[in-house]
Formats: C-alpha cells, structure tokens, sequence
C-alpha cells in the first residue's frame, strides 16, 4: 500500500515509519525540517516538505495514497506538562492539524485514515477493566484528542474507513515520560504519579508502531492500543525499578500528583484498559505482555540512561 505519514519523525512516528517500510509499504512522510527529511529518507521513506496546516497543498501531496497515518502531537515534556501554554500547540496540532489532512484525504479521495489517540480519555474506573463502549471523559485537556477522533470519523462517515488507535502510555527510547522515569530509577527514585494502586495501561513502542501496520486492514472503529497486563502504579515503579537493577530509597510524588487537578489527571486516574478488541479484529498482540518486559527492553539498550 502507498501510506502518507503525518508525524513521521516524532517520539512514535521514528518506529511507524521504518515498520511501515519493512512491512513493504511505500512511504511517504512530512519533514518540518531538512534534518528530518534526511532521517526519513535514510528509512527508506520519501520525505514531503509541506506544513500540517495548508489543505490544499496537503489534498495534492496525499492523493494517490491508500491511506493516511496521522501520528501528529506536540505533547509538552516531563518538565512542562503543566504548562497551559505548552499545552496550547499540542491542541493546535491535534486539531487544527488532523482537520486539515482530513480534508485533504476527503478532497483526495483516500480511502483509509489512522488517527493517534490516547487511552487517558477514559474515566478513572479504579481495579474495573475498560474496553471501547466505556464511555469518555471530557476533561479539559482531552479536548483536543476528541477532535482529532471526530476527524477520523469523517472519513468512516464518507464512506471510508476512519480508524482511532487509543494508545496507552508510552515506554521506549524517544518518550520523555519513560526516560524521566527509569532515569530516576537508576537514582533509586521511584515515580508514583497518584495513588500508588491504580492502574497505568502502556504500550511499548514497538508494539504501538506494530498496531499502526495492522490498523491499515482493520474495519473502521475506534481502538485499545495498550499491552496485555496493566500495573499499579507502584508495581509500575518497581518494574522500572528491577529494569534498573536498584532499590528505591524514595517514593515520589504519590498522591501529590493529584494537586495538578485536571492538568495531571490523565497521569493519575486509574485506567485498567483491555486490548481485547483490537487483539480479535486485527491479528496484533504486544510483544511485551506488560511494562516489566518493556522496561526491561529500554534498560538494556545503549540510549537509556
């Protein structure tokens, strides 16, 4: 299949596009930047330098394409993550930018859009698994993770196939959030972001990148992205913990995280999250069962630190 990548140099798009590649799809990505273009380009991708935002260069370069990957975010870092305004160009991205390579894939006449999300829509549900007829949670700072599924949406409802991969937290070489983590670790720290027995639901990187590839055959619907067993959040410190081959001396923060209100919450809440579904209907299952193999995979290679 001809596939058009957006975000196909960020923190999962650097593992959609070279398991794209060798699953012997041709692909096309965007580049903001000639740097980016030279990495795209060394993985065997063809680089586009057009913005996210223009629709009708946008509806010109996607057509002939069978499907578009939207894997777009500007998700604020470690240190920002409660920022409002580092908030505000990762909602322009997500909405803005997913609305605009809808109308280019309506205008072109693309058949198939696969469209990132996030699995921290959900509720906090406490020890109950969630499976996708859980109803959402319209928290602030999920708004723009709505939208961008509405955009998807569209497409399934033209008569296409629109496709949302909900995807639990991510752990790998290339997420902030999971280098914060097992770097601390190796300081015998451990991150306990809220109550230390809730849930965290994750996704390997890997794994995440491979869900991408099955999504191009799977029927419209939205999708839970996440490995087979989720951790407490204390079971989720420890694993990070053991990877690092240290014993914690301290616990951070626990339930202070819970004074971020609606900013943190997606961190804290409780999502015990299945992947059930996708599992049945597109042949994927997570190469790392939980985030005890995951940790231990990103311990062992040369970039974690």
């Amino acid at each position: 299949m001809k596939i058009f990548v957006a975000g196909g140099t960020g923190a999962i798009g650097r593992y959609v596009v070279p398991s794209l590649v060798n699953s012997g799809h041709e692909v096309t990505a965007l580049a903001r930047t000639a740097d980016k273009a030279v990495w795209l380009a060394g993985h065997d991708a063809t680089p586009e330098l057009s913005s996210l935002f223009d629709r009708e260069p946008l509806t010109a370069v996607v057509a002939g394409h069978d499907a578009v990957v939207n894997m777009a975010t500007a998700l604020p870092g470690t240190l920002s993550f409660l920022s409002d305004k580092a908030w505000r160009r990762n909602e322009y991205v997500r909405i803005a930018g997913s609305t605009a390579l809808a109308d280019a894939a309506l205008a072109a006449g693309v058949g198939r859009f696969v469209q990132e999300s996030v699995a921290m829509v959900y509720p906090d549900r406490g020890a109950d698994w969630i499976d996708e007829d859980q109803s959402v949670d319209h928290y602030p700072r999920a708004r723009c993770s709505f939208a961008a599924e509405a955009n998807a949406q569209r497409l399934t409802d033209a008569g296409g196939t629109g496709i949302v991969l909900r995807f639990g937290v991510f752990l790998g070489a290339g997420a902030e959030h999971s280098e914060m983590i097992l770097a601390a670790a190796q300081r015998h720290i451990a991150t306990v972001l809220g109550p230390p027995g809730n849930y965290t639901s994750s996704i390997q990187l890997d794994d995440a990148a491979a869900a991408v590839v099955a999504a191009l055959t799977a029927p419209a619907g939205i999708y839970n992205v996440v490995d087979d067993e989720p951790l407490t959040k204390r079971d989720y410190a420890a694993a990070a913990a053991m990877a690092a081959k240290t014993k914690p001396w301290l616990w951070l923060p626990g339930r202070l995280a819970q004074l971020g209100g609606d900013r943190s919450t997606s961190l804290t809440r409780s999502l015990r999250v299945s992947n059930k579904r996708f599992r049945a209907v597109a042949g994927w299952s997570p190469r790392y069962p939980s985030a005890r193999e995951a940790w231990q995979a990103m311990a062992a290679t040369p970039t974690a630190s």
